[in-house]
Order: C-alpha cells, then sequence, then structure tokens
C-alpha cells in the first residue's frame, strides 16, 4: 500500500508534468511547429490592440539601412558625408512630422521604423526630442537586433515573422519615405509599392529620400523601357532631398490635413 509520501511524489511528479500545464503557460507547445498558424494570429493581434488601446490614429513609415552608423560616418570622405546628411534628414523629418501632426490629443502620422540603429534610430530619435511618440517593429535575427533607445517604451514590439511585422508597416500607414538602404529598405518598399500599384492597399504618398542614391540601386526608366513596368508607375512616388521636401511631399498628398 502507499502511503502519505507516496501520494506526495506522485501528486509532484503530476504537476511537473508537461502535459499538466496551461496550454497558454507551456511554451514548448506555443513553440512547435504546428502551432505556427497561433504565433501569427498572435503577433497579429498583440501590437494592434496596443496600438489601438494607445490611440495611435495613422503612422508615416520610415524605411532605411541600418548599416548607417554615426560613428562609421566620421571620417571625412564622400560616402561618409552622405551618409550623415541621410541621419540628419531622417531625425529632422520625425521631429517635422511629429511636432506638425502629434498635437491637440491626436496621434496622427505616428513615426514607425523597424526599430533598429541606423536610419531608423535616428528617426525614432527626431520624433523623441520634440516630445512625440514614435513606434518600433523590431525583429529576430540571428544575430540579435536590440531595440534603438529612442522608442516610446509602451510602442516598441518584436516579431518573430517578417510577413506579420510588414502588414503592421501598412495596416495604419498614411505615408512612407525611404532612405537609402540595402535588401531589407529595398524589400519593404516593393512591397508597398507592390500594394499600391494593384490596388490592394489605398494610394498614399511614397517619398525617396535621395535622388542620385535611389536613381542608381533602381533603373526606373530601364524598368519602363523593358515593359516591366508602365510610365505611370513612376508617379507612385516622389523623390526629394531634405526633410522639408518630405514634409511637403505628405502635405500636398493629404492637402494640408492629416488623414481620417
Amino acid at each position: 500500500m502507499s502511503g502519505p509520501s507516496d501520494r506526495i511524489t506522485l501528486i509532484s511528479e503530476i504537476l511537473a508534468s508537461p502535459s499538466y500545464r496551461l496550454a497558454e503557460e507551456d511554451a514548448d507547445l506555443l513553440g512547435a511547429d504546428d502551432l505556427r498558424p497561433l504565433r501569427l494570429q498572435l503577433e497579429l493581434l498583440k501590437p494592434e490592440r496596443v496600438l489601438r488601446r494607445n490611440g495611435i490614429l495613422s503612422t508615416v513609415v520610415v524605411f532605411g539601412s541600418a548599416r548607417i552608423d554615426q560613428c562609421e560616418t566620421t571620417p571625412d570622405t564622400a560616402r561618409a558625408r552622405r551618409q550623415a546628411r541621410y541621419l540628419d534628414e531622417a531625425r529632422r523629418f520625425a521631429a517635422l512630422v511629429s511636432r506638425r501632426f502629434q498635437q491637440e490629443g491626436r496621434c496622427d502620422f505616428v513615426v514607425v521604423t523597424g526599430g533598429g540603429p541606423g536610419i531608423m534610430e535616428a528617426a525614432n530619435r527626431g520624433a523623441w526630442e520634440v516630445g512625440g511618440r514614435s513606434i518600433g517593429l523590431n525583429i529576430t535575427l540571428p544575430h540579435e537586433q536590440a531595440p534603438n533607445p529612442f522608442i516610446t517604451p509602451e510602442l516598441a514590439f518584436r516579431f518573430r515573422y517578417f510577413a506579420i511585422r510588414k502588414m503592421h508597416f501598412a495596416v495604419r500607414a498614411k505615408g512612407l519615405v525611404a532612405f537609402p538602404g540595402g535588401f531589407g529598405t529595398l524589400d519593404e518598399l516593393f512591397e508597398i509599392l507592390t500594394l499600391v500599384q494593384t490596388g490592394k492597399m489605398k494610394p498614399i504618398p511614397i517619398v525617396l529620400v535621395g535622388a542620385s542614391f535611389w536613381r542608381q540601386a533602381i533603373n526606373f526608366n530601364f524598368l519602363i523601357e523593358e515593359g516591366m513596368i508602365a510610365a505611370a508607375d513612376v508617379a507612385l512616388f516622389t523623390l526629394v532631398e531634405t526633410a522639408e521636401e518630405a514634409v511637403a511631399a505628405l502635405q500636398d498628398f493629404y492637402h494640408g490635413s492629416p488623414p481620417d
């Protein structure tokens, strides 16, 4: 016959068994391959609930390279001067937009970035410096990317899936400003361009900062000549050089007023 100590041991084994965990507290279960649809849904719902609770009405997305670092732009070279200017323009753009549209209790054109370093940090910093709120949508990578320190803490998110992260970039976006960048920036930019081109997303102002960079990085005229895009497709975006020109492009698109 079993005694009280045996019963206590058996109960302890039951309580320690992974099968006895509440499903919502079972990290092994939630990380399983066949639970991917649930993880996707959670990554969709969590930021949406937080953004709604914080009254975020609309956003302006800022894309750009994570590899442009202020410390690396100090040498006096042409490339360093260009990159330093991009950082400065991103910072000033975010400051101008945040000061202009986050007034009287409204949360329009809230700057949203990928939450990392480089251009992203410059944009979050610009909003922070004028007392504005800004969003960071960070992503888990093989080499962990830490969030930059200028994101509004309650608006900092981390994603496992690029696809859901992209959805959150797009869902409240009323403007997109892309600074020079690499694969990630190009991927995110063309995602939005394609959604607008195909009518899957309402037209928004798409602004590319640094005309020389973009004309060399993407030969739009060649794409037209080869019949890969229509001539009218280049009207989907505007090339500018400065933060003021980027803000003006947004204001012109919406006739000076934030969108409803």
